[in-house]
């Protein structure tokens, strides 16, 4: 059928597309049977389309040797037209020449044989009815899923220089938060900088709470503890909705201003719990502190020698340790006179390394020295007597 506009509708006279229109008997499984159909559709379409691709193998393959026959054809016409030979070579060449061009013959003969296949299969294509496998086909498809895409897990060094860089921006932003005490005040501030809602600004505030209590800051470190459970029960909410915690610090705030008793005591719970670890880490940190002001102090006191002079002095005898409190050297001297000369030299040895003693500049050695002629003396008169 034509129509005046020149559009032909003969191709809609054969689509078979009546699988779910056929009426079946009752004791029929219809839906089996249409299954069985179309899976016989299939296979029949299948073997069609395998019948087609196998005649166009077949035809390029003839083609190509058509293609190479005609190439040997012309050397061997060349060589033939050159007769530079002998009258062997000549009737071997004229041989193959017309063995050539037998081939040749063969081979077109089996090419215009395959395309003949080929258009019979090309009519028959275009005589199938249409089904609903071949009625009509996706111009494209395409999927979109709107999923948050799985970031890389950032390693130690990028956290802290990501927490480092966000402090410096703003730190005193976090430090305002944390002083604030009113919900209704945290929640506009938090509406005008959201970008303070992270695990960044916790960090930090709990960073502030500990150097308060170390400060003995008490009341602004709970001041500041409870702005710190704060934002943490805002990162958790975040973290069960799945969602970024600037999208739902609201949704927290206007639970927490009308929350039940359970969710006020899990609250006031984790604040007293953060109170009690920052007072730990507090005192900690002070033990540390002093722990590292005595050692350079010790430093500092350190002799010639490398001796404490605090500890050389406690372990010093009784009446040695009168001597160097009354600064008496006459009672030293008799306090060294007393001990065993192993034992007194020992002493004097710490207290010269530790600096408690300072001998006079070449004083042990004229002592020496005088002890020594003093010796050679009575030995002399010794002798003489």
């Amino acid at each position: 059928m034509t129509t005046s506009t020149g559009i032909d509708y003969s191709v809609w006279d054969h689509i078979y597309v009546s699988d779910d229109e056929d009426e079946t008997h009752p004791n029929v499984d219809t839906p089996s049977l249409y299954r069985m159909r179309h899976r016989t559709r299939l296979e029949r379409m299948a073997e069609f389309q395998q019948r087609g691709e196998e005649l166009e193998m077949n035809l390029t393959e003839c083609k190509r040797r058509v293609e190479e026959v005609q190439r040997r054809l012309w050397e061997l016409e060349e060589q033939e037209g050159r007769k530079d030979g002998e009258e062997e070579e000549e009737e071997e060449r004229k041989a193959e020449l017309n063995k050539a061009k037998a081939e040749l013959k063969k081979q077109r003969k089996d090419e215009q044989m395959f395309e003949k296949m080929m258009e019979e299969y090309r009519r028959e294509k275009n005589k199938l009815p249409w089904n609903v496998d071949t009625l009509s086909k996706d111009g494209f498809s395409k999927s979109v899923l709107n999923v948050k895409p799985i970031a890389n897990e950032e390693t130690e060094e990028e956290k802290e220089e990501k927490n480092k860089t966000f402090v410096e921006k703003h730190e005193e932003q976090i430090k305002h938060f944390g002083m604030m005490h009113r919900w209704d005040d945290s929640q506009k501030y938090l509406s005008d900088n959201p970008h303070l809602v992270c695990e960044e600004t916790a960090t930090y505030l709990v960073i502030m709470c500990i150097d308060l209590e170390v400060e003995e800051k008490h009341a602004l470190m709970e001041q500041v503890a409870h702005q710190t459970i704060t934002m943490q029960f805002i990162l958790e909410m975040a973290r069960s909705l799945k969602i970024d915690p600037r999208g739902c610090f609201r949704q927290f705030f206007s639970k927490i201003k009308t929350a039940d008793k359970p969710y006020q005591d899990a609250f006031n719970d984790e604040l007293e719990s953060l109170k009690e670890r920052v007072r730990g880490c507090a005192q900690v940190r002070i033990e540390n502190a002093m722990k590292e002001f005595e050692e350079e102090e010790r430093q500092k006191r350190l002799g010639p020698g490398g001796l404490d002079p605090v500890e050389v002095y406690e372990s010093l005898p009784e009446e040695m340790q009168r001597g160097f409190d009354e600064k008496n050297i006459q009672m030293l001297q008799e306090a060294i006179s007393k001990l065993d000369p192993m034992e007194g030299k020992y002493h004097m040895m710490r207290c010269i390394e530790s600096g408690l003693w300072v001998p006079e500049s070449g004083g042990d050695d004229d002592d020496d020295e005088e002890n020594e002629d003093e010796e050679e003396e009575e030995e002399k008169e010794g002798g003489t007597s």
